[in-house]
């Protein structure tokens, strides 16, 4: 039997192909269907179910479309709804794949219909589990994302999640793999590893969550303590996991439309388009970019940051790239987290952009070198380090305010666009993302500071390792 984990970085996400004698199986596909297609096609086999472990939150899964293009009986676990044809499995149901078999072990507390996969090999051995958002290597999956006014509480569900996990998970053997669906940086969970599959029996050693001896209500506590609100797109995300909606290659087929110069700035300055410059730091820093754009670089933690930081799930986007040849990419990785309505690409890029005579905006940039120098001689008006509040109280500058990225437009009633602003993060991403929204609502003085906290760490520059949490500046 062939199991193969597919890990999508952007998204912290893990998908999985199971192949047996012909006969195939995805868990929690992405959005795009030909990869899996694909993987089966070179296999000469036919991909005959489709697994969900639960309608997810931060991505926008395939099951319908790939459905559609194969046939695959798309399997949730007991209480999910959808308005497509669903088959809602049952805890313990046996699911044949060519000479081995996958089992669906329902595993709420997650979510309630949250569901685990147990593979098991042409030989009957039961090398694999996988475990959706019920267990992560080093974590488990945040009991609050499903909670129903009224009925269903984070505490209701972190108690499932207790059973789910000493009952269905913690009796498998020890050597048998974890294979979660999300890694560090996802925010389905608050201490995830970087790893993206280790065996029971270390978890049982290391995760917090698997402590032999912890009481039920010591694990609610747990799990439910320091949890910080979800990105604002996770519930739309949910309703279109259990919705039709626009196929992928119709998205693709908008959203890759080359658009000249000339009409790219017609649609630029209309109110109801934005525009994002997905190209690198450098680019971005050294070229200036379409006025009135905000930077969020493909390279970066793109998906997470479009979903958190755009409000309008349906918001028109036109978009820059450094390059041509990964337009179809950055499409994709936009309907990922939801954002379907891309319009067209600015085609020739920044330099046909400058070639038609039109103005840029443009962002200052300062080494961390000169902004401790600059700091020191308390001739700069306003430093900010746009890093997480957890970051910023863990180890900062003295003298800079906190102003996390996260919740910029919440807080951006407090900035007056008639002061300058030095910004940093931990190494640049972030504070690029910030200065092009305070560029693009008015601020005319935004500096960039190259490198981030980690070059600033580097200068002489005074730091303190905790502040008592205040008002933002």
């Amino acid at each position: 039997m062939k199991v193969e984990q597919l890990f999508t970085g952007c998204l912290a996400e893990m998908a999985y192909y199971i192949e047996s004698n012909g006969e195939a199986a995805i868990i929690d596909p992405l959005r795009e269907t030909e990869p899996y297609l694909r993987m089966a096609e070179a296999d000469d086999a036919k991909i005959k179910y489709i697994f969900l472990t639960h309608f997810h939150a931060d991505f926008v899964s395939g099951q319908y479309d790939l459905a559609q293009k194969t046939g695959a009986k798309i399997v949730f676990g007991p209480h999910a709804t959808a308005d497509y044809d669903i088959y809602n499995g049952k805890d313990g149901e046996e699911f044949s794949i060519g000479g081995g078999k996958i089992t669906l072990l329902h595993t709420p507390g997650h979510t309630m219909e949250s569901s685990s996969y147990l593979i098991t090999d042409e030989e009957g051995n039961t090398p694999y589990v996988c475990t959706g958002d019920c267990l992560f290597i080093g974590d488990v999956g945040r009991p609050d994302l499903a909670v129903k006014q009224g009925s269903v509480t984070e505490r209701d569900l972190a108690s499932l999640l207790f059973d789910s996990l000493r009952n269905k998970i913690m009796t498998l053997p020890d050597d048998i793999i974890i294979y979660p669906n999300h890694g560090a940086g996802s925010a389905c969970g608050k201490n995830m590893s970087k790893e993206t599959f280790d065996t029971l029996g270390n978890q049982k050693k290391t995760n917090y969550a698997l402590r032999a001896d912890m009481t039920r209500e010591e694990f609610i506590e747990e799990v439910t303590t320091g949890l910080v609100p979800p990105p604002q797109y996770f519930p739309n995300n949910v309703r279109m996991n259990k919705s039709v909606n626009t196929s992928i290659d119709d998205i693709l087929h908008k959203g890759t439309t080359p658009l000249d110069p000339a009409t790219f700035k017609d649609m630029s300055e209309q109110k109801d388009i934005l525009v994002i410059d997905t190209r690198s730091k450098q680019a971005y820093t050294e070229e200036g970019t379409v006025p009135g754009a905000w930077y969020i670089g493909i390279d970066g933690s793109f998906a997470p940051w479009v979903g958190a930081l755009i409000k309008d799930i349906n918001q028109k986007i036109i978009f820059i790239a450094d390059d041509e040849l990964r337009v179809n990419e950055i499409v994709t990785r936009f309907s990922r987290v939801g954002y379907d309505n891309t319009l067209g690409y600015l085609n020739g890029g920044i330099k046909d952009w400058l070639a038609h005579g039109y103005e840029v905006d443009e962002i200052g940039s300062m080494s961390a070198i000169e902004f401790a120098k600059r700091l020191s001689n308390n001739t700069m008006d306003k430093p900010v380090d746009v890093r997480k509040e957890s970051e910023y109280l863990s180890e900062h500058v003295e003298g800079v305010e906190n102003f996390p990225l996260d919740f910029i437009h919440e807080n951006f009633a407090e900035i007056d666009a008639d002061k300058e602003y030095f910004l940093h993060c931990a190494s640049g991403y972030r504070s690029l993302v910030a200065s092009s929204i305070f560029k693009a609502n008015g601020v005319k003085n935004v500096t960039d500071v190259r490198g981030g906290f980690k070059a600033l760490k580097e200068t002489e520059a005074p730091l303190s390792d905790y502040v008592c949490p205040t008002t933002l500046l």
